[in-house]
């Protein structure tokens, strides 16, 4: 999309802020917590409705995470022009002003809340509690503990373990209603894999946070720690996906787990080649490069591992 010439609070300033690409990250888990329902409850116990509302829910609150961070890393004074190396931020770039980027965030915290509040009927009232923390976290992650070196464990809990099992639980029948382990290690799977879109971006502003005081996972254990870090925390996710599909053999003896398995290669290969990439560049602005790659990584994991899950129903 031109970025030149965007009259100010306009349609085309908002899509831009909202950063559509992004929107991988919040579909994934949600794909994964669908298969494994899918799988766990048959066709005939699948219920389409949360399943819904849970993509639109991930979908609204990435948005809104994305306006939070916009506005209060702009008030804060992070997304300096001359220095900035990831994508521009609305703010900063005067596509939106201030005052409009706080209402809009206003309206997405109010929307995702609207668009959560009917999973109670689906999940009881511990949905109410966790749609509360996703936007207190939502606000906290830019905030405060970003600067604490927590996003990472964040993505974990809020791109992994939260919306995987949440998704899972709420699609299933209320009789077959729970978290089993093998539904809990697909959780932390997804989110290793998210956090690698973390661990580049941090990566690329690895001087600028240090500068900033802002003390990220890569700024404590140095870049070339960060480069080995990326590359493993996607192996780690595809050895756990593996241990459990090696069990379903094992269990019920499915030769659809091998199948199952051979659908992450192709996440595998791009996975490594990006980080291998991610080496060569090492500094600047090119990263951003490795940013778009890392989110098409974490798209094939996503459609890889639902497409595994699903035969073995």
């Amino acid at each position: 999309m031109n970025e030149n010439n965007i009259r100010t609070n306009s349609p085309k300033s908002w899509l831009l802020a909202a950063r559509p690409r992004t929107l991988t990250g919040a579909a994934v888990p949600v794909m994964i917590g669908t298969a494994l329902a899918l799988k766990d409850a048959g066709l005939a116990g699948f219920r389409p409705v949360p399943a819904i509302l849970c993509f639109l829910f991930a979908f609204v609150m990435q948005i809104d995470a994305n306006f939070v961070n916009d506005y209060f890393d702009y008030k804060h004074g992070n997304d300096d022009r001359a220095t900035r190396l990831g994508p521009k931020r609305a703010c900063t770039e005067g596509w939106i002003t201030p005052r409009a980027m706080k209402k809009g965030l206003a309206v997405t915290t109010l929307l995702a809340c609207v668009i959560g509040l009917p999973l109670i009927a689906y999940g009881g009232l511990q949905m109410l509690l966790v749609g509360v923390a996703c936007v207190l976290f939502c606000f906290l992650y830019t905030t405060t503990l970003s600067y604490l070196g927590m996003g990472d464990v964040l993505v974990l809990l809020f791109f992994g373990i939260v919306p995987v099992c949440c998704t899972y639980y709420v699609i299933l029948p209320e009789h077959l209603q729970g978290i089993t382990l093998e539904v809990f290690l697909a959780s932390v799977a997804c989110g290793l894999v998210i956090d690698t879109l973390l661990l580049i971006n941090n990566y690329r502003d690895r001087d600028n946070d240090k500068r900033d005081h802002k003390i990220t996972l890569v700024v404590r254990i140095g870049y070339r720690n960060a480069e080995r870090l990326y590359l493993w925390v996607g192996f780690i996710a595809v050895l756990i996906m593996a241990g459990i599909y090696l069990y379903e053999f094992n269990l019920q003896g499915r030769p659809s787990a091998f199948a199952a398995m051979a659908l992450l290669l192709p996440y595998l290969i791009w996975h490594q080649g990006t980080q291998r990439q991610m080496c060569e560049i090492h500094e600047g602005r090119e990263l951003n490069r490795i940013l778009g790659q890392t989110a098409r990584n974490m798209f094939v994991y996503g459609i890889g591992t639902a497409l595994g899950i699903i035969p073995l129903s």
